[in-house]
């Protein structure tokens, strides 16, 4: 391939960026106007703004993307993670408009992607599934229905919805006097995100680990694991801290649940990286939960403990190439733990849009940013506020903790708020230490991990001092002129063109 539309924004159109310059192929990168300043377009080699700010006349609309990539003679659209990443049809759009997709096909990504469709599959193929009632083709109809299957399941219980993802769409109910309620309100969740109400129910597992496998298949009927990852530190069923190897998953534990995942991925005939989640109860007995049909937000610490760079995986999958290495060749070594790092208050978790000040990674030994955002990004409120992954890795679990903390107090961030000081009360939580932890962790341990209420005023005065001395700072710069430190930058903007 010599050039790669990235259908995404944010960090992770920068960290595709970075591999496709690494194997020397041209970018495109598109943009609404609010992201017209980002640092994802002026990462690529050309740029294209494809709407208004709203996601769904710009990154989610396949016709502006395909015309872009045509425009730009693209041979082929990554389409990151979130946005269209999962959407079958937007895989064969790409497919009939002759540009290759990097990602699985149309039909793996329609049986996958629809959950209920996904459980069939991985019970044909002897995989074991949370016990539950899908309710049907077109799920439960309403919750009277639903209420007499729950019933049979045993309370508690999850509402799910069978579309999309993050949390959106779901609720536990343990009080049968409830359920009604906890049914429509699901169900209404799950037709304003995902167009699609279709809702199935689960036994609710006990104090379970959220432990996931990295899968990758090729086109010539290959299939690997690259390990299992712990994303049981949880908030509203979005996962906050990730880690590898799990401290719930011994090794025979972690090669079974590896050889099903691999099962799992060869019953749909997947090809390229995927994601298949497993709930662990405290018993060590697994369930497949779902699979994200994309590269997931937390593939560092993959990367950080195999040494191995996913997003060129893909590429080369993509373009009919075998897997790079087989099974028995894919060697672990070490420990990696990744914290998403979100504009939000710590304390109520409400987004916190507005200007970074001042922006200014941490670095050392061991230490990984994923961002996308610098000093003067704005952080709006179209998209979701993830600003970076920070990734560490160690020797062992307790030196990537310590270099996760040594790399947590060393970030800046002045402007919006920001989660960092919750990723530290975590990482200093016995529970969490001691690796004993489950998804209901923060839930369960919210009082001792509450958050001292923000000065606003204080904040302001920071922020604002801190953005005169960044606005100096860039005058001095000016003033040493083109041989001085944005003398790089300067030389790179020539090759970037906007269509």
């Amino acid at each position: 391939m010599r050039r790669i539309l990235i259908a995404n924004r944010g960090e992770i159109a920068v960290r595709v960026a970075r591999t496709c310059r690494d194997m020397g192929i041209a970018t495109v990168a598109v943009y609404s106007e609010a992201d017209r300043d980002a640092l994802h377009v002026r990462m690529a080699d050309f740029a294209v703004c494809i709407g208004p700010p709203a996601a769904r006349q710009s990154y989610l609309d396949i016709e502006r993307i395909l015309d872009a990539a045509k425009k730009t003679g693209a041979e082929a659209i990554h389409p990151g993670y979130g946005f269209l990443s999962e959407n079958a049809e937007f895989a064969l759009a790409c497919a009939q408009a002759g540009i290759v997709f990097i990602g699985p096909s149309a039909q793996a990504m329609r049986t996958m992607g629809s959950k209920t469709a996904a459980r069939a599959a991985m019970r044909a193929a002897g995989v074991p599934v949370v016990p539950g009632d899908d309710g049907g083709p077109g799920g439960h109809p309403d919750a009277e229905t639903a209420l007499d299957a729950a019933r049979r399941i045993g309370f508690p219980v999850l509402i799910k919805a069978s579309a999309g993802g993050g949390g959106k769409g779901m609720r536990l109910c343990a009080d049968p006097a409830r359920f009604s309620r906890d049914f429509d309100a699901a169900r209404r969740e799950a037709t304003a995100a995902f167009g699609d109400g279709t809702l199935y129910l689960e036994k609710a597992v006990e104090r379970p680990r959220h432990v996931e496998i990295q899968i990758f298949g090729d086109g010539h009927g290959a299939a690997v694991h690259l390990y299992e990852r712990d994303c049981s530190v949880q908030r509203r069923h979005q996962k906050v801290i990730e880690e590898t190897p799990s401290p719930a998953v011994d090794a025979e534990l972690a090669a079974r649940i590896g050889e099903i995942a691999v099962r799992a991925a060869r019953a749909v005939e997947y090809v390229g990286a995927g994601t298949i989640e497993f709930l662990l109860d405290p018993a060590g007995q697994f369930y497949f939960l779902e699979m994200n049909t994309r590269l997931q937000v937390e593939h560092p610490v993959t990367e950080w403990v195999t040494g191995l760079d996913l997003v060129r995986w893909q590429i080369l999958v993509a373009e009919g190439e075998p897997l790079p290495l087989p099974q028995e060749r894919i060697i672990r070594r070490g420990a990696s733990i990744e914290c998403r790092v979100y504009a939000e208050d710590p304390v109520r978790f409400l987004p916190s849009p507005g200007t970074i000040a001042v922006y200014r990674e941490p670095a050392g030994p061991g230490v990984r940013v994923d961002s996308g955002v610098g000093a003067g990004s704005e952080i709006t409120p179209f998209y979701d506020p993830l600003m970076a992954k920070l990734s560490t890795w160690g020797e062992d679990r307790a030196q990537a903790i310590a270099r996760m903390r040594r790399a947590l107090s060393e970030y800046v961030i002045l402007g919006p708020r920001t989660n960092l000081p919750l990723h530290l009360a975590v990482l200093d939580h016995p529970d969490f230490l001691a690796g004993r932890y489950d998804t209901g962790l923060l839930e369960r341990h919210k009082a001792e991990l509450k958050l001292p209420a923000l000065d606003d005023e204080a904040l302001d005065v920071a922020a604002a001092a801190a953005a005169l001395r960044s606005d100096a700072a860039r005058a001095e710069a000016r003033r040493i002129g083109p041989d001085g430190p944005t003398a790089w930058r300067d030389a790179e903007r020539w090759r970037h063109r906007r269509t």
